[in-house]
C-alpha cells in the first residue's frame, strides 16, 4: 500500500492551479490525465492510471464497498490566461469542473483508505463533447455505493440528480426564391421548426414545476448560405433531459417536424 500523504489546503490549491495550467480540451486530454495520475500517486493513492479511454483514475483502499467521484478532465475551447488574483484563480476549467476533481482527489487523499471500502476518483474525458467517451467507459465497470458527480452546482451544496444530454443537427437545403415571393426561404422554414420545437416542449412540459424535471433545450448553432442556385440552413439543438424523458418519442416528434430537412440526433 502507498505511503498516504494528507494534502494540506496550498497543497490542494496548488494541484488545482497546475492542472489548470494543462490544456485539456475534449479529445485533447492526454497530457492532463498523466498529470493527473502522477499527482494521485504523489498524494498516497494506491493505484492509479491513465485508462484505455483515456481517464484518470485512481484508487484508495480495497473494500468491497465503493464510493465514486466522477468529475470531468477536459475544457471547453478557449484560452483563459491562469492566474490567481485576490485569491481568486482564474483558468479554463477552474470551475468546470477541475475545480470540483482536483477537490475530490484532496479530499480522497485527505481522508485516506477506510476499512472495508474502496475510494475511487475519475478525471473523464470528453464530457464537453456529445461522446461522453469517458462516463460512458466506466459506467459498467462500478456498481458503487455511491457516485459523486462534480460539476458547478454551488460550493456549498449537493444536487440530488444529474440530467441527460441529447443534440440534433438540422439542416435543409432547397432552391433559391425571390425575396418578395411566397415561397418561404430555408431560414424561415428552419426557424419554424425551431418555434415548433420549443412549442412540442413546452407541452411536454406542462405539470412539471421545477427547472431540473423538464426537457430544456438550447440552440447552439445557427447559419444560412446560399450559393446563388441554392440555400442551405444548419441549426445545433441541445435539449438537458429529465429522466421522464422518451427519447425514441422526441425522435418521432423532431423527425415529424423536420419536413424535407436532414436530421442527426445523437447524444
Amino acid at each position: 500500500m502507498s505511503t498516504h500523504t494528507a494534502p494540506d489546503r496550498d497543497t490542494a490549491c496548488k494541484l488545482l492551479e497546475d492542472l489548470v495550467r494543462v490544456p485539456s480540451v475534449s479529445g485533447e486530454e492526454r497530457a492532463a490525465s498523466e498529470f493527473l495520475v502522477a499527482q494521485m500517486l504523489a498524494l498516497g493513492f494506491d493505484a492509479a492510471e491513465v485508462d484505455e479511454a483515456g481517464n484518470a483514475v485512481g484508487h484508495l483502499g480495497s473494500g468491497e464497498k465503493r464510493l465514486v467521484m466522477l468529475g470531468h478532465i477536459d475544457t471547453v475551447p478557449g484560452e483563459v490566461p491562469v492566474r490567481v488574483e485576490a485569491g481568486v484563480l482564474y483558468g479554463r476549467g477552474s470551475v468546470d469542473a477541475k475545480g470540483p476533481l482536483a477537490t475530490f482527489v484532496a479530499a480522497a487523499a485527505r481522508a485516506g483508505a477506510r476499512e472495508g471500502w474502496t475510494l475511487t476518483v475519475i478525471g473523464a474525458v470528453e464530457e464537453e463533447a456529445p461522446t461522453s467517451k469517458g462516463a460512458r467507459h466506466v459506467a459498467p465497470l462500478y456498481r458503487p455505493e455511491a457516485c459523486v458527480i462534480g460539476e458547478p452546482s454551488g460550493w456549498d451544496a449537493v444536487t440530488l440528480g444529474y440530467k441527460g444530454r441529447l443534440l440534433c443537427d438540422y439542416r435543409l437545403k432547397q432552391g433559391i426564391g425571390h425575396s418578395a415571393g411566397k415561397e418561404d426561404g430555408a431560414p424561415d422554414v428552419a426557424v419554424a421548426f425551431y418555434n415548433g420545437v420549443l412549442a412540442a416542449g413546452a407541452e411536454l412540459n406542462e405539470g412539471h414545476q421545477r427547472v431540473f424535471d423538464q426537457l430544456t433545450p438550447s440552440l447552439l448553432k445557427i447559419q444560412s448560405s446560399d450559393d446563388g442556385l441554392y440555400e442551405t440552413v444548419e441549426l445545433t439543438i441541445s435539449w438537458r433531459t429529465p429522466l421522464w424523458f422518451d427519447e425514441a418519442a422526441w425522435r418521432e416528434t423532431l423527425a415529424g417536424l423536420a419536413g424535407e430537412a436532414e436530421l442527426s440526433i445523437y447524444g
